[in-house]
């Protein structure tokens, strides 16, 4: 990897959702822009924030896919990557930085 970039392993979220009101909202449903989940399988040398490893929020709009042998993987810039989860010592809930 070089500069500034990063290339990570999109997680597929197909299922469906729930409202809070209790609807059941199809995958296939088009709304608002959601931002997606991926863990970083390498990064490039100028990259601060973000290790290998890591799960981070990224933009799905926004991005290059690669194929490298037989995977899908995404490649960002440093900069595209909105939040990286936290990992917590207790094993419980994920906690956010940005």
């Amino acid at each position: 990897m070089l500069h500034d970039r990063v290339l990570v392993d999109p997680e597929i979220d197909s299922a469906e959702r729930q409202s809070s009101a209790g609807l059941v909202i199809p995958a296939t449903a088009s709304g608002p822009k959601r931002l997606a989940w991926a863990k970083v399988v390498a990064k490039g040398e100028h990259v601060r924030q973000v290790e290998v490893g890591d799960r981070v929020l990224y933009d799905p709009e926004e991005r290059a896919e690669v194929d490298l042998g037989g995977t899908d993987y995404v490649l960002l810039r440093e900069r595209d990557v909105h939040a990286v989860a936290e990992r917590s010592d207790d094993g419980g809930a994920t906690g956010l930085y940005l």
